[in-house]
């Protein structure tokens, strides 16, 4: 039977409840004031001072960044690279980390140390790119997929969890017919979905936030993803305060740039709750088992 909590238990309990609280509230606020400033008129923003609620409200920052249709392209274009891209990261991964995890499979360890040298070392952003440019993906979107279509970090992670899958398993698939194929497929990705669930949300983060690779990659502006036009759009709201057929009122940077957060964080916060089951299992594999 459980003892009654002693006073020194129940001043140790209010006091983690309320330290907890505390970090929750700081870890809100943040997210609180960039919504809060958004939705708030350039004339208010102007006047300075921390917002919390919008006294005066406007949509001007969301007018000004969707005055075009090219937001709406390249937001179609950062939705095409995230789910292909995401889609290609797990296949890569999965037929690359499943033969990884057998431990028959010749020369096993020589590749392992490679993956494991990737980690370490880069190749750089100039051979980087002289590999793109041979291959003739530059200009394209597959250049914002192709070459981080493996993460050597989500690779070992996932052979881990591979490994942990019993062999009896795949003896008993091979019995019914199943070859390595088989087996991958139907019985050790069904069994891994918490590893999945988890490292398909880290590659689509990754991919939706992908803003580097395409300023490097891509020079027609169609091709531009959703977090490079946000860029473009700032810099040109900046821009734009000194020019006299744009009273100051008007526009404000300041809300341009938490409009542009906002846009740009609701949807992979949007994907997340359908993942969430599976990511709190995921996020621990690699931890230590007892």
């Amino acid at each position: 039977m459980q003892q009654d909590k002693t006073w020194g238990n129940r001043i140790f309990d209010i006091l983690n409840h309320g330290f907890l609280l505390l970090i929750g509230i700081v870890t809100v606020i943040p997210f609180i004031y960039i919504l809060a400033v958004s939705f708030t008129s350039p004339h208010e923003v102007a006047k300075g001072g921390f917002i919390l609620f919008p006294k005066e409200f406007s949509l001007a920052a969301y007018r000004y960044i969707f005055s075009t249709d090219t937001l709406i392209r390249s937001l179609g274009v950062s939705i095409y690279i995230t789910v292909i891209g995401t889609l290609l990261n797990l296949l890569f991964t999965s037929l690359m980390a499943y033969p990884l995890s057998r431990r028959y499979l010749r020369g096993r360890q020589p590749i392992l140390l490679g993956v494991l040298f990737t980690m370490l070392f880069s190749g750089g952003m100039i051979p980087t790119y002289f590999v793109v440019k041979s291959l003739h993906l530059t200009d394209t979107l597959w250049s914002l997929m192709l070459p981080t279509a493996i993460s050597a970090f989500n690779l070992i992670v996932l052979k881990n969890f591979f490994q942990a899958i019993p062999d009896e398993l795949e003896d008993a698939a091979k019995i019914d017919g199943c070859n390595d194929f088989g087996v991958l497929f139907r019985i050790v990705l069904p069994l891994s979905m918490p590893a999945m669930a988890t490292f398909s949300l880290f590659y689509a983060v990754a991919h939706w936030n992908s803003f580097f690779n395409a300023v490097i990659y891509i020079n027609d502006s169609e091709k531009w993803p959703v977090q490079v036009w946000l860029r473009e759009i700032v810099i040109l709201a900046q821009s734009r305060i000194g020019d006299t057929s744009i009273e100051e009122t008007e526009i404000q940077p300041l809300t341009i740039r938490m409009a542009v957060i906002v846009f740009s964080t609701i949807p992979i916060m949007l994907v997340y709750p359908f993942l969430q089951k599976h990511f709190a299992k995921g996020v621990m594999l690699g931890s230590v088992k007892g």
